[in-house]
């Protein structure tokens, strides 16, 4: 999925590990204190962390902002130029 798809950007901004803010989010997968499942049109991001909650939610916009400490960020799967991509890295 990319933009063009979906007509949304992604954009992500993490604030001093204590707030996320993104866009471009799909639908949220799950959630609890210590990970979150979001799916971007960028792919699926999980947000790990301690205390994390869900401030703002509005899938219309695309918009999430999530509180709590961010201790990692992952994507899992994603648009396929940036699998081409990871081939000429191997």
């Amino acid at each position: 999925m990319n933009e063009t798809q979906t007509g949304r950007k992604h954009t992500l901004m993490l604030d001093n590990r204590r707030r996320l803010v993104l866009t471009g989010a799909v639908e949220v997968n799950g959630f609890n204190e210590e990970t979150v499942s979001v799916k971007t049109t960028a792919g699926t991001l999980i947000i790990k962390g301690g205390g994390l909650h869900i401030d703002r939610l509005d899938l219309e916009t695309g918009d999430v902002t999530v509180n709590g400490t961010v201790n990692s960020m992952q994507y899992i799967g994603g648009n396929s130029s940036r699998s081409r991509l990871s081939k000429l890295f191997r």
